[in-house]
């Protein structure tokens, strides 16, 4: 693993060495000509596949289907102030063009001409806006839990409490500890028992919290996508522009998926017109629970 330094905290940096150590994984920086880096962990040959990670989380946290993923270059890429990425600046009323501008750099910098795209929750929602607005660079898209700002989508009451002013920074305060990460993932993400048995991520998820460049970021993003009440209208994808989708679309999705029930998830692969929908017993990490069936389904539709 490379041992250039960055802005975040020791834990983050050793969680990540420890992490990637003996595994068959490559990482590294790319410099994304900003003078930004962007950190990516990548595996396996074939067609190319980018993962983008969700909010509170970085790209390591894909790593129990990273892991299983066969017959594609599937590369999880850390998106900006998350895992080893360098921070960026995330304007309330820009976030989309930033979102859209941060991933042609990144497939620039990898050089990819296109490529499959799979996005997890606040990930998923970069990815589709990508996909609208770069449909040329776009293969395949797939759609891993529930995307937030989807028509239907819901937002649980901790997250609108964090977007409250002052409320949610003195939240943020808190130091996290495995207790209260096992706790939210069972409370508020649906995944108990699930998150136990990954004691890494959990591990992870810790240090990641815990991270003041990481929990500055989470903040400026989600104040971006949604106020104390519901999703900001620049930020919703509407029915309209799911209609033109062109790319085949692979939605698997959680039954218990609190951003989004089947109800959501069933017309949203309704409003795509090329999509399939792999329904889940899973909340809103379903990889968490179901590794192989997700990495086969993946390499599936992406070969």
């Amino acid at each position: 693993m490379t041992t250039q330094s960055i802005a975040h905290s020791d834990d983050v940096v050793e969680v990540h060495r420890r992490l990637l150590q003996d595994r068959s994984l490559r990482d590294c920086y790319l410099d994304a000509g900003d003078g930004r880096r962007i950190h990516v962990v990548e595996t396996g040959d074939g067609p190319p596949l980018v993962l983008l990670h969700g909010g509170g989380a970085p790209a390591l946290f894909l790593l129990p289907l990273l892991e299983r993923l066969q017959r594609v270059r599937a590369i999880a890429a850390d998106r900006p102030g998350r895992g080893l990425s360098d921070p960026l600046e995330l304007p309330r009323r820009q976030l989309r063009r930033v979102a859209v501008a941060w991933v042609d750099r990144l497939l620039d910098t990898l050089g990819l001409d296109g490529a499959a795209l799979l996005g997890h929750s606040g990930g998923g929602l970069w990815a589709l806006w990508y996909a609208l607005a770069r449909p040329d660079r776009v293969r395949q898209l797939v759609l891993l839990g529930a995307v937030p700002a989807l028509p239907g989508a819901s937002m649980p009451l901790p997250f609108r409490v964090f977007v409250m002013p002052g409320i949610g920074r003195l939240l943020q305060r808190i130091p996290s500890t495995s207790k209260s990460v096992v706790q939210f993932a069972r409370l508020v993400a649906g995944e108990g028992q699930t998150i136990v048995d990954h004691p890494e991520m959990v591990d992870l998820l810790v240090a990641g919290d815990n991270d003041p460049v990481a929990a500055a970021t989470d903040r400026a993003e989600l104040r971006a996508i949604a106020g104390p009440h519901s999703y900001r209208p620049h930020a919703r994808v509407r029915t309209d522009e799911l209609r033109h989708l062109a790319m085949p679309t692979l939605l698997i999705w959680g039954d218990r998926d609190p951003f989004g029930n089947a109800a959501v998830a069933r017309a949203t692969a309704e409003a795509i017109p090329d999509a399939r929908l792999e329904l889940l017993p899973a909340g809103h990490g379903p990889w968490l629970g179901h590794p192989e069936r997700i990495a086969e389904l993946v390499t599936n539709f992406v070969r």
